[in-house]
């Protein structure tokens, strides 16, 4: 007789970071209440407080569950033998995707960004994005000595980042169509950009 398969479930707290996750990115950190999570997840508020003891560290610990894997794979995707600007490549490729299949992270991003807050953004640079962005720093001095390493990596990743934060209201620009606007092309585009901006003094 064969065996029942055993469905994996989440435990209790990754399941409360699961149901949280997209009550933040919809309504942000100010916007959403304990209650509200407690709701979402069908459970008291008590039991929230068990796994965490306010809503700043639950928040803190959606922002770790959202972004820990993804940004430990960026670092992954930068340790290849490839030639430097092959793996810039690779690199704008991934985070690309990155943010064009993940809502949540994108929108919670965004609103971390337009928010201020300089003890979540603290967190969020120190405990998530310094690996990724040391290991692209260092690919870009690799890629050039003539171009300050810290301003190119920040330049590549807001070049990114810009065209997600601005996909709507380019639908209602001239020439805005969905060709111009898929992860191809963008991956495609700011590579370009890349390596007319380096010039003669690219590393290849």
């Amino acid at each position: 007789m064969p065996s029942k398969k055993s469905t994996k479930h989440p435990s209790p707290r990754t399941n409360i970071l699961l149901k949280a996750t997209p009550l933040f990115a919809a309504q942000g950190y100010s916007g959403v209440s304990m209650r509200d999570i407690s709701k979402q997840v069908g459970t008291s508020a008590a039991a929230l407080y068990h796994h965490f003891p306010d809503k700043q560290s639950l928040y803190m610990a959606v922002m770790e569950h959202v972004f820990s894997d993804k940004m430990a794979a960026m670092v992954t995707a930068l340790d290849t033998d490839a030639p430097p600007l092959e793996r810039f490549e690779q690199f704008i490729r991934r985070f690309v995707e990155l943010m064009g299949n993940d809502n949540n992270l994108r929108v919670l991003l965004q609103r971390e960004l337009l928010d201020g807050d300089e003890v979540r953004l603290k967190f969020l640079a120190e405990r998530l994005f310094v690996a990724p962005f040391e290991a692209v720093t260092s690919l870009a001095k690799s890629v050039s000595s003539k171009t300050d390493p810290y301003m190119l990596a920040i330049s590549v990743v807001g070049l990114v980042l810009f065209h997600f934060e601005t996909a709507t209201l380019r639908n209602f620009l001239p020439g805005g169509d969905d060709k111009r606007n898929n992860y191809d092309n963008i991956t495609e585009h700011v590579t370009q950009l890349l390596q007319m901006a380096l010039g003669g003094g690219a590393t290849r």
